[in-house]
């Protein structure tokens, strides 16, 4: 199943510019189909939803749409476990506030040094105002792998809930969220889980990785930002809801505080659209089959992120290929080429005689887009002792950068090493 580039990198307008978008895992750039959703809602649906009118009836069901596409992505059970947000880090600092009144003295809370901050501090907070312990897992600081024998010895009776990152967004490990699941209901506790770094590399089925919530941005997988929480449908029914009294009373609806952004919604649709289209590409027949045209979109979503997840195993081996040739570079993470599968095409590193900020500036006066910091995994760099040394360089890939790019990259490096 491979990815025709030439038509992928077509669909997404900002790649014009001639610029190596290396900066996907604070955003990627927006896809056509998105683009065109969100202009069409503002053009011809622009409405609160729950009125009489044409224009709010459209709003309403375009919104209902996105939430089964969104569901349908990730393989939730229904769409009403999809709850839209402003983003990830909003809605978990919500969900922790929801889930804290079920927290005594005395229970426990488990959280990663590998873990984006938005999945550590909420939970810290509602820990010290419930009067829970909070208890750390470590992560291999040579290969950046989590350490799941901590996590094993950390689980207890006491243990409420283990939150735990898909993917790193600082080093690109992949977790075994599967088997982590398993430990903490072993141990009675809930999984709580941060994909919005694994989103837009690879497929995702809640069902199958057994977590009981789940968080990701549209933005991250090409679409407008937006944020969206799978929750299990009696989990979200049973959880209190900080709410207005007109509010449904009901998931999803008791969780969606307000007004929406709608034309983000309608784009995190075209985002999925562009997905759905990436799918049937490798499956013509199967689309000319079904006469309903959303029939088979499960398939196609995970036919399109199958195949995305085997060439971005290619870009990772070029990637680190690319980087370890250079003169001072070190990178922090996986790095063994025969192990690319346990992780996504997100490198960190540092080059010596410049810090972190110093390199990107120069990779920016070439047109190379990457980001330098901390990138909110705060956790990581302070782990790894980088963090007041300005953090770390990451250079973050996805489907639609190419081999070229990566050339690119490793030129500009080498032009810098050698001073």
């Amino acid at each position: 199943m491979s990815l025709d580039l030439a038509r992928i990198r077509a669909e997404f307008p900002a790649l014009a510019s001639g610029a190596v978008y290396f900066d996907n895992p604070g955003g990627t750039q927006i896809a056509q189909q998105s683009l065109q959703r969100v202009t069409a809602y503002l053009t011809e649906a622009n409405a609160n939803r729950g009125g009489a009118f044409a224009t709010s009836q459209a709003s309403g069901e375009l919104i209902e749409a996105s939430r089964r596409a969104l569901a349908e992505f990730i393989n939730a059970a229904r769409p009403q476990e999809i709850v839209f947000g402003s983003n990830m880090t909003t809605l978990t600092l919500a969900f922790s506030r929801s889930f804290a009144r079920r927290l005594n003295p005395g229970d426990e809370i488990i959280v990663t040094h590998l873990d984006h901050d938005a999945n550590i501090a909420p939970w810290l907070h509602v820990a010290e105002a419930r009067g829970a312990t909070v208890r750390w897992v470590d992560f291999d600081v040579e290969d950046g792998s989590l350490r799941l024998d901590q996590l094993e010895a950390a689980l207890s009776g006491r243990t409420r809930l283990v939150a735990v990152g898909y993917a790193s967004n600082a080093l690109g490990t992949i977790n075994p969220i599967h088997r982590i699941a398993e430990l903490a209901h072993d141990a009675g506790a809930l999984c709580f889980v941060d994909a919005v770094h694994f989103a837009p590399h690879g497929p995702i089925d809640v069902q199958h990785l057994g977590c009981d919530l789940l968080v990701l941005s549209t933005y991250k997988f090409f679409g407008p930002h937006l944020g969206a929480l799978y929750g299990r449908h009696e989990l979200l029914d049973d959880l209190f809801a900080y709410r207005i009294r007109p509010a449904p009373a009901q998931p999803p609806g008791k969780f969606e505080t307000g007004t929406q952004n709608h034309e983000g919604i309608a784009g995190a649709l075209g985002a999925l659209e562009y997905l759905d289209w990436l799918g049937e590409t490798f499956a013509p027949e199967d689309a000319e089959r079904h006469t309903d045209r959303f029939a088979g979109r499960r398939l196609r979503f995970k036919q399109a992120m199958s195949a995305v997840r085997a060439y971005e195993m290619e870009l990772s081996r070029a990637l680190l290929e690319a980087l370890a040739g250079i003169p001072g570079l070190r990178i922090y993470g996986q790095t063994d080429l025969r192990q690319v599968d346990r992780r996504v095409p997100t490198v960190a590193f540092r080059l010596g005689g410049y810090s972190p900020r110093e390199v990107t500036t120069a990779l920016a006066a070439e047109g190379i887009y990457a980001w330098d910091g901390n990138y909110y995994a705060l956790a990581v760099t302070e782990r790894l002792g980088v963090e007041s040394q300005g953090g770390m360089v990451r250079v973050g890939l996805v489907h639609y950068n190419t081999h070229e790019e990566i050339e690119r990259l490793r030129t500009a490096l080498e032009r810098l090493s050698a001073g």
